[in-house]
């Protein structure tokens, strides 16, 4: 009796764990569902402040903007979807690129980030490259965002000044300052597209450039070890093998990188990504560097590999001359450092109070510092700008750099104007107009005049009565 007893009790246990195994297999079939629904659509939330329903065609945004944009006490009033591409900026499947495939998207974020499960935050996905006003004092120049997203930009912009100046057919043997302020719309748009072009055609040794754009529907369903951001899973690859091909059709989807929802940064680094290769990039870096971007207080900053990717084509990730192959000490090493090969026409110029004051400021090599074309990104305690002279044969007759103008623009928007500086290599040394006699220099210089000093050692520099800044 007993032992019939203990049996249905056993029967009876069994029925119940099968029928909460039941209960939790339906769950998780629920939970897949709603998985895919916030994957496909994301989740929306509507402020409670704003009862109005939202249009079909209503893109929301990601929950990683920043606290001021959603209500005064700092919380959020909606729980928006990732920062999504307008329908408007986004191109038909039909327009004849190829879709991107599951296995070079996961390609693409672990060269970017070193794995597929990092995703742009929402500074990355919101800028885009946007110019100053037309006919302006600043109408050559970009507006720039904070973090690693204004180290493209202001690569972008260097190259801007370069076609402005020294590439298309109007520009001369030394232009005037008024040749980047009298742009319109029209000229500031074909700027950009032949900035952007230049970039990406040299990344793919000017034999090959790809474009990424984005269109509305996904190209594939992610796995499980990649992370969905509803963007880089909708690309279209378009390919060109000549380079005026590919301006005209940068020219034709310029709002596709200039127009505000595009990602226009984003999809002009996933681009220059794909013009180089990934196979390529891999050679390109070293035991030192492995991927492009670094994350540093919660957003995604430029490796010096991407910054010489920009400025040079290839992704090398040191500023010295030529490839290290052994250590400090000479003993050889397993594998090479990589650095600069050859000169570009975009220099690159480096200055950090704080490395400097350890002595510990890496020192950038000729072929950065000497550029073809007097254009320079600059890295200035951490922050991005750009210098440049008017005169395309300063770095190519030694004469000319006996005193000479250097015009500077730092991204800002506090900066109303380009400020002009007078460097004078020739005359006297800088240290000489200061009567202090105590301190270290990098205390008593702006750090701009500092930088310059990598290049031009002993340079006195006048800011022609602009308050001196940065």
């Amino acid at each position: 009796m007993c032992y019939l007893q203990m049996e249905k009790s056993d029967e009876k246990n069994e029925v119940e764990i099968l029928t909460e195994l039941d209960d939790i297999l339906a769950q998780v079939e629920e939970l897949d569902k709603w998985r895919e629904i916030f994957d496909a659509r994301g989740l929306k939330l509507q402020n409670s402040l704003d009862n109005r329903p939202l249009k079909a065609d209503e893109e929301t945004e990601d929950v990683s903007r920043c606290p001021s944009a959603h209500s005064p006490n700092g919380h959020a009033n909606q729980l928006m979807v990732p920062y999504s591409v307008p329908r408007a900026l986004a191109v038909s499947p039909s327009l004849g690129g190829l879709p991107v495939s599951p296995e070079l998207a996961m390609n693409l974020r672990k060269i970017l980030f070193g794995n597929a499960l990092h995703v742009f935050n929402y500074e990355w996905k919101k800028s885009f490259f946007k110019f100053r006003e037309p006919h302006s004092n600043l109408s050559y120049a970009l507006e720039t965002d904070r973090g690693g997203v204004r180290a493209i930009q202001m690569a972008v912009q260097a190259h801007i000044v370069k076609y402005l100046l020294f590439t298309q057919p109007s520009s001369s043997e030394c232009c005037g300052i008024e040749s980047l302020t009298a742009i319109g719309e029209k000229e500031q748009e074909r700027a950009l597209a032949a900035a952007i072009a230049d970039i990406l055609w040299t990344a793919g040794e000017e034999s090959t450039a790809t474009v990424s754009l984005v269109t509305p529907e996904r190209c594939f369903t992610p796995h499980l070890d990649y992370k969905l951001d509803n963007f880089t899973e909708r690309l279209q690859l378009f390919t060109f093998k000549k380079k005026e091909d590919l301006r005209t059709f940068l020219y034709g989807h310029i709002q596709c990188f200039n127009e505000e929802g595009s990602h226009g940064v984003i999809l002009f680094l996933y681009s220059l990504v794909f013009s180089r290769s990934i196979i390529m990039l891999q050679e390109d870096l070293d035991s030192t560097t492995t991927h492009l971007l670094q994350c540093s207080l919660g957003n995604f900053g430029c490796r010096q590999a991407l910054l010489n990717l920009l400025l040079t084509g290839r992704a090398s990730p040191n500023v010295f001359n030529g490839n290290m192959y052994c250590d400090e000490h000479g003993s050889s090493m397993s594998r090479p450092l990589h650095g600069v090969l050859s000169r570009s026409d975009v220099g690159y110029l480096y200055w950090s109070r704080e490395e400097a004051e350890h002595a510990s400021l890496p020192k950038v090599g000729s072929m950065l510092k000497t550029p073809k074309l007097p254009i320079w990104v600059c890295s200035i305690n951490g922050t991005y700008s750009v210098l440049f002279s008017l005169n395309r044969s300063l770095l190519s007759d030694w004469k000319m750099e006996h005193l000479f103008h250097l015009y500077f623009y730092n991204g800002q928007p506090t900066q109303a104007s380009t400020a002009m500086l007078t460097i004078d290599t020739h005359s006297h040394h800088w240290e000489a107009k200061s009567g202090d006699s105590q301190g270290d220099p990098e205390r008593r210089f702006p750090s701009v005049e500092m930088t310059i000093r990598t290049k031009w050692e002993g340079a006195v520099i006048d800011w022609n009565r602009t308050v001196p800044f940065f």
